[in-house]
């Protein structure tokens, strides 16, 4: 009982959050969820809760590996210039 009373409050959290478009919701909602549940029969109120920091967690991450992948870039043009300036004909 307890088990479908809190696979029908994800469900429906879910559906009204509109998870399906925010990355790392789901999990978060999952989460939270079991969380709110232990916590005092809150699993709706926990999953919502989730949601919104599983989704702050995953927009943080890309905006990380958006900005190693652009340091990587960067350090790669610098290398391609000191080789070309250094290959460059002396007078």
């Amino acid at each position: 009982m307890k088990t479908a009373l809190i696979a029908v409050s994800l469900m429906l959290s879910l559906a009204s959050a509109g998870a399906m478009a925010k990355p790392g919701c789901l999990k978060g909602a999952a989460v939270g969820a079991v969380g709110g549940h232990v916590a005092g029969k809150h699993s709706v109120l926990g999953a919502a809760a989730g949601c919104a920091v599983g989704h702050h967690m995953a927009k943080k991450q890309e905006r990380q590996q958006q900005q190693q992948a652009q340091a990587q870039a960067n350090a790669q043009a610098n290398a391609q210039a000191a080789r070309t300036q250094q290959n460059a004909p002396r007078k």
